[in-house]
Protein backbone atom coordinates (compact mmCIF):
# COMPACT_ATOMS: atom_id res chain seq x y z
CA UNK A 1 0.00 0.00 0.00
CA UNK A 2 1.71 3.17 -1.23
CA UNK A 3 0.94 6.52 0.37
CA UNK A 4 1.15 8.18 -3.05
CA UNK A 5 0.29 5.51 -5.60
CA UNK A 6 1.30 6.71 -9.09
CA UNK A 7 -1.46 4.57 -10.59
CA UNK A 8 -4.05 6.54 -8.62
CA UNK A 9 -2.74 9.84 -9.96
CA UNK A 10 -2.44 8.38 -13.46
CA UNK A 11 -5.94 6.92 -13.49
CA UNK A 12 -7.62 10.06 -12.15
CA UNK A 13 -6.69 13.25 -13.96
CA UNK A 14 -8.42 15.31 -11.30
CA UNK A 15 -5.86 14.06 -8.77
CA UNK A 16 -3.03 15.80 -10.61
CA UNK A 17 -4.96 19.06 -10.86
CA UNK A 18 -5.84 18.86 -7.17
CA UNK A 19 -2.22 18.22 -6.26
CA UNK A 20 -1.05 21.21 -8.32
CA UNK A 21 -3.64 23.46 -6.67
CA UNK A 22 -2.67 22.17 -3.23
CA UNK A 23 0.99 22.93 -3.92
CA UNK A 24 0.14 26.52 -4.86
CA UNK A 25 -2.10 27.02 -1.83
CA UNK A 26 0.48 25.32 0.40
CA UNK A 27 3.19 27.71 -0.74
CA UNK A 28 1.00 30.71 0.05
CA UNK A 29 0.08 29.28 3.46
CA UNK A 30 3.76 28.64 4.26
CA UNK A 31 4.75 32.18 3.35
CA UNK A 32 1.91 33.49 5.52
CA UNK A 33 3.10 31.33 8.44
CA UNK A 34 6.67 32.63 8.26
CA UNK A 35 5.54 36.22 7.95
CA UNK A 36 3.12 35.84 10.88
CA UNK A 37 5.78 34.43 13.22
CA UNK A 38 8.28 37.15 12.22
CA UNK A 39 5.79 39.99 12.70
CA UNK A 40 4.62 38.67 16.06
CA UNK A 41 8.20 38.40 17.34
CA UNK A 42 8.90 41.92 16.07
CA UNK A 43 5.83 43.36 17.85
CA UNK A 44 6.64 41.66 21.16
CA UNK A 45 10.32 42.70 21.04
CA UNK A 46 9.30 46.29 20.35
CA UNK A 47 6.93 46.23 23.32
CA UNK A 48 9.69 44.92 25.60
CA UNK A 49 11.94 47.72 24.32
CA UNK A 50 9.39 50.28 25.49
CA UNK A 51 8.23 51.43 22.06
CA UNK A 52 4.82 53.11 21.72
CA UNK A 53 1.85 51.14 20.43
CA UNK A 54 1.61 53.39 17.41
CA UNK A 55 5.03 52.23 16.23
CA UNK A 56 3.82 48.64 15.86
CA UNK A 57 0.24 49.37 14.78
CA UNK A 58 1.01 48.59 11.15
CA UNK A 59 2.66 45.31 12.14
CA UNK A 60 -0.31 44.31 14.30
CA UNK A 61 -2.74 45.12 11.48
CA UNK A 62 -0.74 43.06 9.04
CA UNK A 63 -0.57 40.27 11.63
CA UNK A 64 -4.37 40.19 11.89
CA UNK A 65 -4.68 40.15 8.10
CA UNK A 66 -2.25 37.23 7.90
CA UNK A 67 -4.28 35.30 10.50
CA UNK A 68 -7.42 35.74 8.37
CA UNK A 69 -5.50 34.82 5.22
CA UNK A 70 -4.17 31.61 6.78
CA UNK A 71 -7.70 30.61 7.76
CA UNK A 72 -8.99 31.22 4.25
CA UNK A 73 -6.07 29.36 2.70
CA UNK A 74 -6.65 26.38 5.00
CA UNK A 75 -10.33 26.33 4.00
CA UNK A 76 -9.46 26.53 0.30
CA UNK A 77 -6.79 23.88 0.81
CA UNK A 78 -9.29 21.29 2.03
CA UNK A 79 -12.22 22.32 -0.18
CA UNK A 80 -10.02 21.94 -3.27
CA UNK A 81 -9.33 18.37 -2.24
CA UNK A 82 -13.00 17.68 -1.53
CA UNK A 83 -14.16 19.00 -4.89
CA UNK A 84 -11.51 16.98 -6.67
CA UNK A 85 -12.37 13.89 -4.59
CA UNK A 86 -15.98 13.86 -5.84
CA UNK A 87 -14.85 13.71 -9.48
CA UNK A 88 -12.05 11.25 -8.77
CA UNK A 89 -14.39 8.87 -6.95
CA UNK A 90 -16.75 8.90 -9.95
CA UNK A 91 -13.86 8.26 -12.33
CA UNK A 92 -12.64 5.29 -10.30
CA UNK A 93 -16.11 3.73 -10.07
CA UNK A 94 -16.71 4.24 -13.80
CA UNK A 95 -13.32 2.75 -14.69
CA UNK A 96 -13.99 -0.27 -12.47
CA UNK A 97 -17.47 -0.88 -13.90
CA UNK A 98 -16.28 -0.50 -17.50
CA UNK A 99 -13.35 -2.85 -16.87
CA UNK A 100 -15.54 -5.51 -15.23
CA UNK A 101 -18.22 -5.33 -17.93
CA UNK A 102 -15.65 -5.37 -20.71
CA UNK A 103 -13.76 -8.43 -19.55
CA UNK A 104 -14.52 -10.17 -16.24
CA UNK A 105 -18.12 -9.68 -15.10
CA UNK A 106 -18.29 -13.38 -14.22
CA UNK A 107 -15.70 -13.05 -11.42
CA UNK A 108 -13.44 -15.55 -13.15
CA UNK A 109 -10.45 -13.63 -11.78
CA UNK A 110 -11.39 -14.50 -8.21
CA UNK A 111 -12.88 -11.12 -7.30
CA UNK A 112 -16.34 -11.84 -5.95
CA UNK A 113 -19.19 -9.40 -6.44
CA UNK A 114 -19.44 -8.60 -2.72
CA UNK A 115 -15.79 -7.55 -2.59
CA UNK A 116 -16.06 -5.48 -5.77
CA UNK A 117 -19.22 -3.74 -4.54
CA UNK A 118 -17.62 -2.97 -1.16
CA UNK A 119 -14.51 -1.55 -2.83
CA UNK A 120 -16.52 0.53 -5.30
CA UNK A 121 -18.88 1.98 -2.68
CA UNK A 122 -17.42 2.05 0.81
CA UNK A 123 -13.79 1.85 -0.29
CA UNK A 124 -14.03 4.67 -2.83
CA UNK A 125 -15.94 6.81 -0.33
CA UNK A 126 -12.99 6.44 2.06
CA UNK A 127 -10.76 8.01 -0.61
CA UNK A 128 -12.42 11.36 0.08
CA UNK A 129 -10.33 11.62 3.24
CA UNK A 130 -7.22 10.80 1.22
CA UNK A 131 -7.76 13.55 -1.35
CA UNK A 132 -9.37 16.13 0.90
CA UNK A 133 -7.01 15.81 3.88
CA UNK A 134 -4.13 13.39 3.50
CA UNK A 135 -2.88 14.55 0.08
CA UNK A 136 -3.00 18.27 1.03
CA UNK A 137 -1.30 17.45 4.33
CA UNK A 138 1.41 15.57 2.44
CA UNK A 139 2.15 18.77 0.52
CA UNK A 140 2.35 20.77 3.74
CA UNK A 141 4.55 18.13 5.39
CA UNK A 142 7.13 18.74 2.64
CA UNK A 143 6.85 22.50 2.20
CA UNK A 144 6.52 23.73 5.77
CA UNK A 145 9.57 22.00 7.36
CA UNK A 146 11.82 23.06 4.49
CA UNK A 147 10.62 26.66 4.67
CA UNK A 148 10.86 26.79 8.47
CA UNK A 149 14.39 25.38 8.47
CA UNK A 150 15.51 27.78 5.73
CA UNK A 151 14.07 30.79 7.60
CA UNK A 152 15.53 29.61 10.92
CA UNK A 153 19.00 29.31 9.36
CA UNK A 154 18.78 33.00 8.45
CA UNK A 155 17.57 33.94 11.96
CA UNK A 156 19.56 31.58 14.22
CA UNK A 157 21.79 28.88 12.67
CA UNK A 158 22.36 27.11 16.01
CA UNK A 159 18.65 26.49 16.56
CA UNK A 160 18.31 25.44 12.92
CA UNK A 161 20.99 22.78 13.48
CA UNK A 162 19.15 21.38 16.53
CA UNK A 163 15.86 21.34 14.63
CA UNK A 164 17.49 19.60 11.64
CA UNK A 165 18.90 16.89 13.93
CA UNK A 166 15.61 16.20 15.74
CA UNK A 167 13.31 16.45 12.71
CA UNK A 168 14.16 12.98 11.25
CA UNK A 169 12.85 11.33 14.42
CA UNK A 170 9.26 12.06 13.39
CA UNK A 171 9.48 10.47 9.89
CA UNK A 172 11.40 7.52 11.38
CA UNK A 173 8.63 6.78 13.87
CA UNK A 174 6.04 7.35 11.13
CA UNK A 175 7.78 4.81 8.88
CA UNK A 176 8.02 2.18 11.61
CA UNK A 177 4.39 2.62 12.66
CA UNK A 178 3.22 2.89 9.05
CA UNK A 179 4.68 -0.48 8.09
CA UNK A 180 2.75 -2.14 10.91
CA UNK A 181 -0.39 -0.15 10.09
CA UNK A 182 -0.36 -1.31 6.47
CA UNK A 183 -0.54 -4.94 7.56
CA UNK A 184 -3.37 -4.25 9.99
CA UNK A 185 -5.29 -2.23 7.37
CA UNK A 186 -4.98 -4.96 4.76
CA UNK A 187 -6.20 -7.52 7.32
CA UNK A 188 -9.15 -5.27 8.15
CA UNK A 189 -10.01 -4.85 4.46
CA UNK A 190 -9.86 -8.62 3.87
CA UNK A 191 -12.15 -9.17 6.85
CA UNK A 192 -14.61 -6.62 5.45
CA UNK A 193 -14.48 -8.28 2.01
CA UNK A 194 -15.20 -11.70 3.56
CA UNK A 195 -18.08 -10.24 5.54
CA UNK A 196 -19.54 -8.59 2.43
CA UNK A 197 -19.18 -11.70 0.27
CA UNK A 198 -20.68 -14.00 2.91
CA UNK A 199 -23.58 -11.67 3.66
CA UNK A 200 -24.35 -11.33 -0.05
CA UNK A 201 -24.30 -15.13 -0.49
CA UNK A 202 -26.66 -15.54 2.48
CA UNK A 203 -29.08 -12.95 1.11
CA UNK A 204 -29.11 -14.65 -2.29
CA UNK A 205 -29.86 -18.02 -0.74
CA UNK A 206 -32.20 -16.77 1.99
CA UNK A 207 -35.23 -18.58 0.61
CA UNK A 208 -33.33 -21.88 0.47
CA UNK A 209 -31.92 -21.40 3.97
CA UNK A 210 -35.40 -20.79 5.36
CA UNK A 211 -36.81 -23.78 3.48
CA UNK A 212 -34.20 -26.07 5.08
CA UNK A 213 -34.27 -24.30 8.47
CA UNK A 214 -30.57 -23.39 8.30
CA UNK A 215 -30.95 -19.71 9.17
CA UNK A 216 -29.52 -19.99 12.69
CA UNK A 217 -26.34 -21.65 11.44
CA UNK A 218 -25.72 -18.84 8.96
CA UNK A 219 -26.51 -16.25 11.63
CA UNK A 220 -23.76 -17.75 13.76
CA UNK A 221 -21.39 -17.68 10.80
CA UNK A 222 -22.16 -14.02 10.09
CA UNK A 223 -21.59 -13.25 13.76
CA UNK A 224 -18.18 -14.96 13.60
CA UNK A 225 -17.14 -13.04 10.47
CA UNK A 226 -18.41 -9.79 12.01
CA UNK A 227 -16.37 -10.48 15.15
CA UNK A 228 -13.27 -10.95 13.01
CA UNK A 229 -13.94 -7.57 11.36
CA UNK A 230 -14.47 -5.92 14.77
CA UNK A 231 -11.23 -7.39 16.08
CA UNK A 232 -9.15 -6.18 13.12
CA UNK A 233 -10.78 -2.74 13.33
CA UNK A 234 -9.90 -2.40 17.01
CA UNK A 235 -6.32 -3.46 16.28
CA UNK A 236 -6.06 -0.72 13.66
CA UNK A 237 -7.50 1.87 16.06
CA UNK A 238 -5.08 0.85 18.82
CA UNK A 239 -2.16 1.38 16.46
CA UNK A 240 -3.52 4.81 15.52
CA UNK A 241 -3.86 5.89 19.16
CA UNK A 242 -0.42 4.60 20.16
CA UNK A 243 1.23 6.21 17.13
CA UNK A 244 -0.34 9.57 18.00
CA UNK A 245 1.07 9.41 21.52
CA UNK A 246 4.55 8.42 20.30
CA UNK A 247 4.70 11.21 17.71
CA UNK A 248 3.41 13.80 20.18
CA UNK A 249 6.06 12.78 22.71
CA UNK A 250 8.85 13.02 20.12
CA UNK A 251 7.67 16.44 18.92
CA UNK A 252 7.30 17.74 22.49
CA UNK A 253 10.80 16.64 23.49
CA UNK A 254 12.31 18.18 20.36
CA UNK A 255 10.49 21.47 20.94
CA UNK A 256 11.58 21.50 24.59
CA UNK A 257 15.20 20.96 23.58
CA UNK A 258 15.10 23.97 21.26
CA UNK A 259 13.30 26.10 23.87
CA UNK A 260 15.77 25.28 26.66
CA UNK A 261 18.73 25.99 24.41
CA UNK A 262 17.21 29.30 23.33
CA UNK A 263 16.53 30.30 26.96
CA UNK A 264 20.12 29.68 28.05
CA UNK A 265 21.54 31.53 25.06
CA UNK A 266 19.12 34.41 25.56
CA UNK A 267 20.34 34.84 29.17
CA UNK A 268 23.96 34.82 27.97
CA UNK A 269 23.14 37.42 25.31
CA UNK A 270 24.09 35.09 22.44
CA UNK A 271 20.74 35.64 20.73
CA UNK A 272 18.33 38.58 20.59
CA UNK A 273 14.79 38.47 21.97
CA UNK A 274 13.32 38.98 18.51
CA UNK A 275 15.29 36.10 17.01
CA UNK A 276 14.55 33.82 19.97
CA UNK A 277 10.81 34.51 19.76
CA UNK A 278 10.78 33.96 16.01
CA UNK A 279 12.48 30.56 16.36
CA UNK A 280 10.34 29.59 19.35
CA UNK A 281 7.16 30.33 17.40
CA UNK A 282 8.36 28.42 14.34
CA UNK A 283 9.66 25.32 16.18
CA UNK A 284 6.22 23.73 16.86
CA UNK A 285 5.21 24.49 13.26
CA UNK A 286 8.16 22.37 12.11
CA UNK A 287 6.66 19.21 13.62
CA UNK A 288 2.91 19.94 13.39
CA UNK A 289 2.56 19.07 9.65
CA UNK A 290 4.31 15.72 10.14
CA UNK A 291 2.19 14.82 13.17
CA UNK A 292 -0.96 15.80 11.29
CA UNK A 293 0.20 13.74 8.30
CA UNK A 294 0.50 10.66 10.51
CA UNK A 295 -3.04 11.16 11.81
CA UNK A 296 -4.45 11.63 8.31
CA UNK A 297 -2.58 8.53 7.12
CA UNK A 298 -4.54 6.40 9.60
CA UNK A 299 -7.80 8.12 8.58
CA UNK A 300 -7.16 7.47 4.87
CA UNK A 301 -5.66 3.98 5.20
CA UNK A 302 -8.98 2.27 4.39
CA UNK A 303 -9.34 4.27 1.20
CA UNK A 304 -5.77 3.48 0.16
CA UNK A 305 -6.27 -0.24 0.76
CA UNK A 306 -9.48 -0.20 -1.27
CA UNK A 307 -7.88 1.87 -4.02
CA UNK A 308 -5.01 -0.60 -4.24
CA UNK A 309 -7.48 -3.45 -4.83
CA UNK A 310 -9.55 -1.42 -7.30
CA UNK A 311 -6.46 -0.43 -9.29
CA UNK A 312 -5.30 -4.06 -9.33
CA UNK A 313 -8.65 -5.03 -10.85
CA UNK A 314 -8.57 -2.16 -13.36
CA UNK A 315 -4.96 -2.83 -14.41
CA UNK A 316 -5.33 -6.61 -14.69
CA UNK A 317 -4.48 -7.89 -18.19
CA UNK A 318 -7.48 -8.12 -20.49
CA UNK A 319 -8.51 -11.62 -21.45
CA UNK A 320 -10.97 -10.49 -24.13
CA UNK A 321 -9.70 -9.32 -27.51
CA UNK A 322 -10.42 -5.75 -28.51
CA UNK A 323 -9.75 -4.30 -31.93
CA UNK A 324 -9.44 -7.68 -33.69
CA UNK A 325 -11.16 -8.71 -36.87
CA UNK A 326 -14.93 -8.38 -37.02
CA UNK A 327 -16.86 -11.66 -37.01
CA UNK A 328 -18.54 -12.54 -40.32
CA UNK A 329 -22.01 -10.98 -40.43
CA UNK A 330 -23.48 -14.00 -42.22
CA UNK A 331 -21.89 -16.72 -40.12
CA UNK A 332 -23.76 -20.02 -40.10
CA UNK A 333 -22.45 -21.87 -37.06
CA UNK A 334 -20.87 -21.22 -33.67
CA UNK A 335 -19.45 -23.80 -31.32
CA UNK A 336 -16.84 -25.21 -28.99
CA UNK A 337 -13.94 -27.31 -30.19
CA UNK A 338 -12.27 -29.45 -27.50
CA UNK A 339 -12.78 -26.79 -24.83
CA UNK A 340 -11.30 -27.28 -21.36
CA UNK A 341 -11.90 -24.82 -18.52
CA UNK A 342 -11.41 -24.73 -14.75
CA UNK A 343 -13.02 -22.31 -12.31
CA UNK A 344 -10.98 -20.57 -9.56
CA UNK A 345 -11.29 -22.29 -6.19
CA UNK A 346 -12.87 -25.43 -7.66
CA UNK A 347 -10.97 -28.71 -8.09
CA UNK A 348 -10.81 -30.31 -11.51
CA UNK A 349 -12.23 -28.99 -14.76
CA UNK A 350 -15.73 -27.67 -15.24
CA UNK A 351 -15.48 -28.39 -18.95
CA UNK A 352 -13.17 -31.16 -20.18
CA UNK A 353 -12.79 -31.51 -23.95
CA UNK A 354 -16.30 -30.28 -24.78
CA UNK A 355 -17.28 -30.14 -28.46
CA UNK A 356 -20.58 -28.53 -29.38
CA UNK A 357 -21.86 -26.79 -32.50
CA UNK A 358 -25.03 -24.74 -33.09
CA UNK A 359 -26.26 -23.75 -36.54
CA UNK A 360 -28.62 -20.95 -37.49
CA UNK A 361 -32.24 -22.04 -37.41
CA UNK A 362 -31.37 -24.71 -34.84
CA UNK A 363 -32.35 -24.99 -31.18
CA UNK A 364 -29.98 -26.86 -28.88
CA UNK A 365 -31.06 -27.68 -25.34
CA UNK A 366 -28.22 -27.92 -22.83
CA UNK A 367 -29.24 -29.86 -19.73
CA UNK A 368 -27.49 -31.06 -16.59
CA UNK A 369 -27.51 -30.73 -12.86
CA UNK A 370 -26.62 -27.49 -11.05
CA UNK A 371 -22.91 -26.78 -11.19
CA UNK A 372 -22.28 -28.94 -14.23
CA UNK A 373 -20.94 -26.00 -16.25
CA UNK A 374 -23.94 -24.91 -18.33
CA UNK A 375 -23.68 -21.21 -17.44
CA UNK A 376 -19.90 -21.37 -17.83
CA UNK A 377 -20.36 -22.69 -21.36
CA UNK A 378 -22.68 -19.76 -22.10
CA UNK A 379 -20.04 -17.36 -20.77
CA UNK A 380 -17.56 -18.81 -23.26
CA UNK A 381 -19.95 -18.22 -26.16
CA UNK A 382 -20.54 -14.66 -24.94
CA UNK A 383 -16.82 -13.97 -24.84
CA UNK A 384 -16.91 -13.41 -21.07
CA UNK A 385 -14.48 -16.29 -20.47
CA UNK A 386 -11.63 -17.77 -22.46
CA UNK A 387 -10.95 -21.51 -22.49
CA UNK A 388 -7.83 -22.93 -20.88
CA UNK A 389 -7.54 -25.24 -23.88
CA UNK A 390 -9.47 -25.67 -27.11
CA UNK A 391 -11.29 -23.01 -29.11
CA UNK A 392 -14.60 -21.18 -29.35
CA UNK A 393 -15.24 -20.78 -33.08
CA UNK A 394 -17.46 -18.76 -35.39
CA UNK A 395 -17.61 -20.45 -38.78
CA UNK A 396 -14.33 -22.13 -37.85
CA UNK A 397 -12.63 -18.83 -36.87
CA UNK A 398 -11.23 -18.69 -33.34
CA UNK A 399 -13.22 -16.20 -31.26
CA UNK A 400 -9.98 -15.23 -29.44
CA UNK A 401 -8.84 -13.47 -32.64
CA UNK A 402 -12.09 -11.53 -33.17
CA UNK A 403 -13.22 -8.20 -31.79
CA UNK A 404 -15.18 -9.26 -28.72
CA UNK A 405 -17.30 -6.09 -28.67
CA UNK A 406 -18.37 -6.67 -32.29
CA UNK A 407 -19.14 -10.31 -31.48
CA UNK A 408 -21.29 -9.43 -28.46
CA UNK A 409 -23.40 -7.17 -30.66
CA UNK A 410 -24.40 -10.36 -32.50
CA UNK A 411 -25.48 -12.13 -29.31
CA UNK A 412 -28.66 -11.81 -27.24
CA UNK A 413 -28.59 -13.27 -23.74
CA UNK A 414 -31.30 -13.83 -21.17
CA UNK A 415 -29.55 -14.66 -17.87
CA UNK A 416 -30.86 -17.01 -15.25
CA UNK A 417 -31.97 -14.05 -13.13
CA UNK A 418 -32.89 -11.24 -15.55
CA UNK A 419 -32.85 -7.70 -14.19
CA UNK A 420 -35.45 -5.04 -14.93
CA UNK A 421 -34.82 -1.41 -14.05
CA UNK A 422 -37.00 1.41 -12.82
CA UNK A 423 -38.60 2.85 -15.93
CA UNK A 424 -41.25 2.14 -18.51
CA UNK A 425 -41.84 -1.29 -20.02
CA UNK A 426 -40.78 0.05 -23.41
CA UNK A 427 -37.54 1.41 -21.93
CA UNK A 428 -36.73 -1.96 -20.35
CA UNK A 429 -37.37 -3.83 -23.60
CA UNK A 430 -35.31 -1.40 -25.70
CA UNK A 431 -32.46 -1.22 -23.17
CA UNK A 432 -29.15 -0.86 -24.99
CA UNK A 433 -30.74 -0.38 -28.43
CA UNK A 434 -30.43 3.19 -29.70
CA UNK A 435 -33.39 4.39 -31.69
CA UNK A 436 -35.64 1.38 -31.12
CA UNK A 437 -39.09 2.36 -32.40
CA UNK A 438 -42.48 1.49 -30.93
CA UNK A 439 -43.38 -1.05 -33.67
CA UNK A 440 -40.02 -2.80 -33.22
CA UNK A 441 -40.55 -3.01 -29.44
CA UNK A 442 -44.11 -4.27 -29.83
CA UNK A 443 -43.04 -6.88 -32.39
CA UNK A 444 -40.40 -8.24 -29.96
CA UNK A 445 -42.99 -8.26 -27.16
CA UNK A 446 -45.48 -10.20 -29.31
CA UNK A 447 -42.77 -12.68 -30.22
CA UNK A 448 -41.94 -13.16 -26.54
CA UNK A 449 -45.59 -13.54 -25.55
CA UNK A 450 -45.53 -10.30 -23.53
CA UNK A 451 -47.68 -8.01 -25.71
CA UNK A 452 -51.02 -9.16 -24.31
CA UNK A 453 -50.32 -8.57 -20.61
CA UNK A 454 -48.37 -5.35 -21.32
CA UNK A 455 -51.40 -3.81 -23.05
CA UNK A 456 -53.49 -4.65 -19.98
CA UNK A 457 -51.20 -2.53 -17.76
CA UNK A 458 -52.52 0.95 -16.78
CA UNK A 459 -50.47 2.80 -19.42
CA UNK A 460 -49.47 -0.09 -21.65
CA UNK A 461 -45.86 0.11 -22.81
CA UNK A 462 -45.47 3.45 -20.99
CA UNK A 463 -46.30 1.89 -17.60
CA UNK A 464 -43.51 2.45 -15.09
CA UNK A 465 -42.27 -0.66 -13.31
CA UNK A 466 -40.16 -0.79 -10.18
CA UNK A 467 -36.54 -1.80 -9.76
CA UNK A 468 -36.14 -5.55 -10.23
CA UNK A 469 -39.52 -5.83 -11.94
CA UNK A 470 -41.65 -4.93 -8.92
CA UNK A 471 -45.38 -5.08 -9.71
CA UNK A 472 -44.74 -7.85 -12.27
CA UNK A 473 -44.88 -11.61 -11.78
CA UNK A 474 -41.88 -13.86 -12.35
CA UNK A 475 -43.35 -15.04 -15.66
CA UNK A 476 -43.99 -11.50 -16.86
CA UNK A 477 -40.47 -10.46 -15.89
CA UNK A 478 -38.97 -13.33 -17.90
CA UNK A 479 -41.10 -12.56 -20.93
CA UNK A 480 -40.03 -8.88 -20.90
CA UNK A 481 -36.41 -10.05 -20.59
CA UNK A 482 -36.96 -12.35 -23.55
CA UNK A 483 -38.45 -9.46 -25.53
CA UNK A 484 -35.36 -7.40 -24.66
CA UNK A 485 -33.20 -10.16 -26.16
CA UNK A 486 -35.38 -10.49 -29.28
CA UNK A 487 -35.53 -6.77 -30.02
CA UNK A 488 -31.81 -6.89 -30.76
CA UNK A 489 -32.48 -9.27 -33.65
CA UNK A 490 -29.12 -10.93 -32.94
CA UNK A 491 -28.22 -14.15 -34.80
CA UNK A 492 -27.23 -16.00 -31.59
CA UNK A 493 -29.76 -16.28 -28.77
CA UNK A 494 -28.70 -17.76 -25.41
CA UNK A 495 -31.40 -18.44 -22.83
CA UNK A 496 -30.31 -19.50 -19.35
CA UNK A 497 -33.17 -21.46 -17.75
CA UNK A 498 -35.92 -19.32 -19.32
CA UNK A 499 -38.76 -21.33 -17.71
CA UNK A 500 -37.34 -21.53 -14.17
CA UNK A 501 -39.89 -20.67 -11.46
CA UNK A 502 -42.69 -20.37 -14.02
CA UNK A 503 -46.07 -22.03 -13.91
CA UNK A 504 -47.12 -24.35 -16.72
CA UNK A 505 -49.04 -21.65 -18.61
CA UNK A 506 -46.17 -19.11 -18.52
CA UNK A 507 -43.65 -21.82 -19.46
CA UNK A 508 -45.79 -22.76 -22.45
CA UNK A 509 -45.87 -19.11 -23.60
CA UNK A 510 -42.09 -18.81 -23.31
CA UNK A 511 -41.63 -22.13 -25.14
CA UNK A 512 -43.83 -20.93 -27.99
CA UNK A 513 -41.82 -17.68 -28.16
CA UNK A 514 -38.58 -19.64 -28.45
CA UNK A 515 -40.07 -21.73 -31.25
CA UNK A 516 -40.93 -18.58 -33.23
CA UNK A 517 -37.58 -16.90 -32.47
CA UNK A 518 -35.52 -19.71 -34.00
CA UNK A 519 -36.00 -18.48 -37.56
CA UNK A 520 -32.60 -17.24 -38.76
CA UNK A 521 -31.06 -17.63 -35.30
CA UNK A 522 -28.89 -20.14 -33.52
CA UNK A 523 -30.60 -20.75 -30.18
CA UNK A 524 -29.01 -22.30 -27.09
CA UNK A 525 -31.46 -23.09 -24.29
CA UNK A 526 -29.93 -23.95 -20.91
CA UNK A 527 -32.25 -26.01 -18.75
CA UNK A 528 -31.78 -27.53 -15.31
CA UNK A 529 -34.51 -29.98 -16.29
CA UNK A 530 -35.23 -30.92 -19.94
CA UNK A 531 -38.59 -29.08 -19.96
CA UNK A 532 -37.96 -27.57 -23.39
CA UNK A 533 -36.57 -30.73 -24.95
CA UNK A 534 -39.58 -31.03 -27.28
CA UNK A 535 -38.55 -27.78 -28.99
CA UNK A 536 -34.90 -28.70 -29.40
CA UNK A 537 -33.33 -30.23 -32.47
CA UNK A 538 -30.72 -31.69 -30.15
CA UNK A 539 -30.47 -32.27 -26.41
CA UNK A 540 -26.94 -32.19 -24.99
CA UNK A 541 -26.25 -33.23 -21.42
CA UNK A 542 -23.30 -31.89 -19.44
CA UNK A 543 -21.94 -34.13 -16.70
CA UNK A 544 -18.47 -34.39 -15.16
CA UNK A 545 -17.15 -31.88 -17.67
CA UNK A 546 -18.24 -33.94 -20.67
CA UNK A 547 -20.94 -33.16 -23.25
CA UNK A 548 -23.10 -36.07 -24.43
CA UNK A 549 -25.78 -35.84 -27.14
CA UNK A 550 -28.95 -37.42 -25.77
CA UNK A 551 -31.17 -36.79 -28.78
CA UNK A 552 -30.56 -35.51 -32.28
CA UNK A 553 -27.54 -35.70 -34.56
CA UNK A 554 -24.24 -34.40 -33.23
CA UNK A 555 -22.91 -31.25 -34.88
CA UNK A 556 -19.25 -30.28 -34.52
Amino acid sequence: MKTLDPRLLRTTRGARRALAADVALGLLATVALLAQATLFAYAVSQAFAGRALASVAAALGLLAALAVARGLLACAFESTGRRAAAGIMSQLRLALVERRLADSPTAADGAESGEVATAAVQGVDALETYFARYLPQLVLAVLVPLAVLAWTVAVDPTSALIMALTLPLIPLFMWLIGRYTQGRTRARWRALARLSNHFLDVMRGLATLRAFNRGEVQAERIAAVSEEYRRTTMQTLRVAFVSGAVLDLAATLATALVAVTLGLRLVDGAVTLRAALTVLLLTPELYVPLRALALQFHASADGLAAAERILDLIDAPLTATAGGASPPATWQSVGLDGVCLANPGRPGRVLDGVALGIRRGEVVALVGRSGSGKTTLAALLLGLRRPDAGRVTVDGIDLAGLDVAAWRRQVSWVPQHPTLFHGSVAHNIALGIDGATGPRIERAARLAGADEFVRELPRGYDTTIGEGGRSLSAGQTRRIALARALVRDAPLLILDEPTADLDAESAAVVAAAIGEARQGRAVLVIEHLPALARLADRVVRLADGKATVERGAATA
